[in-house]
């Protein structure tokens, strides 16, 4: 079935949008469903941008900004992008969704539409974070501020099954995120989560540390909202700074030019793995539909690879791996 791209999400909607879903359609061949607001699509785009292309614009007259608060603005705006399309997604139109929008709004009308899926008590906003080797699934990034342990013991075990379908990676490594290596360590929640764990039908390790998360110490690590998105900040911060740093080092003199030149094709292959854009969209894991979230500042690259991982979760029947994971593993 076809996926559906939000028009309306990212900063500078609908401009990379637009760029983006004309190149998924071109060199894809899917049909994509591409809803927002018709008047401000056109503004930038003439129909015959999208004649003869598998593209159908789904028109809806509400846009969620990223400033405007999830619940509120929700209800405020009712026939807004992210819940047209998330309906073509809840009534088999459309096989998943994809937006760069309102991290908060996503979530929130992904659960108004689509739910959770059954025993699962709180969806978990998922990302890869970039390693020596490849990449580590981490999560939650910013869904949950406040879990419980068997919240974490759900992510876990959702995780686990993307990372091995999604990610092909044989009986996967688990993490809990943890401030040491020891069991024992950290506060009521990692003590009560390592414990839940331990006894959970997967591939636990124990505790990692951050660093233990950028070395890819484990495939998936396990952590509430709160600490996920600090991680998140803090590694992209850092990342920025170094590569800033090193930057200007090389450019202020005629023999550090010389090195940045020589070195160009390193530097090539660190941009492309810090660069989010290569990752494209993270899953909301345990929401009962294929719901994928971007970032803000996602270009048409971003996208594209977002609907692309999309279209690759929605080939796999994702939902129903995690279903029966969540029903066989936990009951």
């Amino acid at each position: 079935m076809p996926i559906v791209l939000d028009a309306m999400g990212s900063d500078d909607h609908p401009v990379p949008e637009i760029a983006a879903v004309i190149e998924f359609a071109k060199t894809t061949g899917e049909k994509v469903y591409f809803v927002g607001n018709r008047d401000v699509i056109f503004k930038h785009a003439a129909e015959s941008d999208f004649a003869g292309l598998p593209i159908e614009i789904v028109h809806a007259e509400d846009v969620l900004e990223m400033g405007d608060k999830a619940v509120k603005s929700t209800k405020a705006k009712p026939n807004n992008s992210m819940a047209i399309g998330l309906k073509l997604v809840k009534d088999g139109t459309a096989s998943a969704f994809v937006t760069a929008g309102n991290t908060g709004a996503a979530l929130f009308n992904s659960l108004k539409v689509l739910g959770r899926i059954k025993g699962v008590a709180r969806p978990a906003l998922t990302t890869l974070f970039p390693t020596k080797d490849g990449h580590t699934i981490v999560l939650d990034i910013g869904a949950n501020a406040d879990c419980r342990p068997e919240y974490l013991q759900q992510f876990a075990v959702m995780g686990s099954i993307y990372a091995e379908k999604m990610r092909k990676i044989t009986n996967p490594k688990v993490g809990l995120l943890n401030n040491g290596s020891e069991p024992g360590k950290g506060n009521e929640l990692a003590k009560n989560t390592y414990t839940l764990l331990e006894t959970s039908p997967i591939n636990f390790i124990g505790n990692v540390e951050a660093k233990d998360v950028l070395a890819g110490k484990a495939d998936v690590v396990v952590t509430d909202g709160f600490t996920g998105n600090m991680l998140l900040k803090s590694s992209e911060a850092t990342a920025k700074l170094m590569t800033g740093i090193l930057k200007e080092g090389l450019m202020s003199s005629f023999s550090g030019k010389i090195a940045g030149l020589l070195a160009k094709p390193v530097f090539k292959t660190l941009k492309a793995k810090l660069d989010p854009n290569e990752i494209g969209a993270a899953p909301l894991l345990g929401i009962d539909g294929l719901s994928f979230v971007g970032h803000g500042g996602s270009n048409s690259t971003a996208l594209v690879n977002g609907m692309k991982l999309a279209k690759a979760a929605a080939d796999m029947d994702l939902i129903s791996l995690i279903r029966d994971a969540i029903q066989s593993q936990l009951s």
